[in-house]
């Protein structure tokens, strides 16, 4: 299948199932809720090392937000057990000490429920309040007082769709990453949760035996260097850089929506020879993305 000149590779992405909370972040401005926003989505790129993976999903007009200030939809992502967790700390240290900033449930109509215990930071001086019709705690702060909520909803949704940009040189292969999270980016359901949506040093499972082994190592396949020195090279001729678009979302729709979205808007850029994905030959998740399947209708 080629579309705008691009080899379209006839194989999948391989995902796996998570939990997701949304957490609506709201602030006097845009400016300040993206601030809280992006300091609770940081080092939360890959379950791989960090504790969770998190990304900005969509800005909120006043009208859509329970305090009817601008807001900033997160998702967390990880497993049921430690969402409270990663939760707990996102807001307490990233939104609670942010500048007019406060915190509320993305998802109040979920079954599976938690609750965080943030109000016990105002040391006895907090008190209860309604927002929005919603349940909330006033906190005393030096700014004056934080308000948000403490229950919060999780439901179940998807990691690791994904596709891969391969370009002749560097700037091709980034132009094209570039356009595609532009296409996706601030939609509902979705977030790209590497470092501005973009991939840039794929991973595998496992390394070789070193003294120090590691639960992840480079994806050497996919490594344009290396193609001219191992077997197993999967860099087709031609490549010389490849990025990665990595989408967790709610549910397998949103994720080959954005899939569609993104990689029309990569193969519109010159110098894009290739577009792939990765899998791990249904050893990471259950739920497989075909690309020639998702782009049948865009021939």
């Amino acid at each position: 299948m080629q579309i705008e000149g691009t080899e379209i590779v006839d194989t999948y992405a391989e995902a796996f199932p998570i939990w997701l909370s949304r957490i609506i972040i709201t602030a006097d401005s845009l400016k300040l809720a993206m601030v809280a926003a992006t300091e609770a989505t940081g080092f939360a790129t890959s379950t791989i090392m960090c504790p969770c993976e998190a990304g900005i999903e969509r800005y909120y007009s006043p009208s859509e937000t329970p305090d009817g200030r601008p807001g900033v939809s997160i998702f967390i992502c990880t497993a049921r057990k430690s969402m409270k967790e990663n939760v707990s700390a996102r807001i307490s240290q990233c939104v609670l000490t942010a500048a007019t900033a406060s915190a509320f449930d993305g998802f109040p109509d979920a079954r599976t429920r938690y609750h965080i215990k943030m109000h016990y930071f105002g040391d006895s001086y907090e008190s209860r309040c309604i927002v929005g019709g919603r349940k909330c705690w006033k906190i005393p702060v030096m700014e004056g007082d934080y308000i948000g909520e403490e229950s919060f909803g999780a439901v179940k949704g998807i990691a690791g769709g994904n596709f891969l940009i391969m370009g002749r040189d560097k700037q091709s292969a980034l132009s094209a990453a570039q356009a595609a999270i532009e296409a996706i980016k601030n939609r509902e359901g979705i977030i790209t949760g590497f470092p501005g949506g973009i991939v840039a040093s794929g991973s595998k499972v496992a390394s070789k035996n070193y003294r120090f082994p590691m639960s992840a190592s480079t994806n050497h396949r996919f490594c344009p260097t290396l193609k001219d020195k191992i077997e197993d090279s999967l860099v087709p001729d031609g490549v010389n850089s490849i990025y990665e678009i990595v989408i967790n979302g709610t549910d397998a729709k949103v994720i080959e929506d954005a899939t569609r979205d993104g990689i029309l808007a990569a193969v519109k850029e010159d110098g894009v020879l290739f577009i792939d994905a990765g899998n791990y030959d249904g050893k990471l998740g259950t739920h497989n993305f075909y690309l020639h399947e998702i782009l049948k209708d865009s021939v």
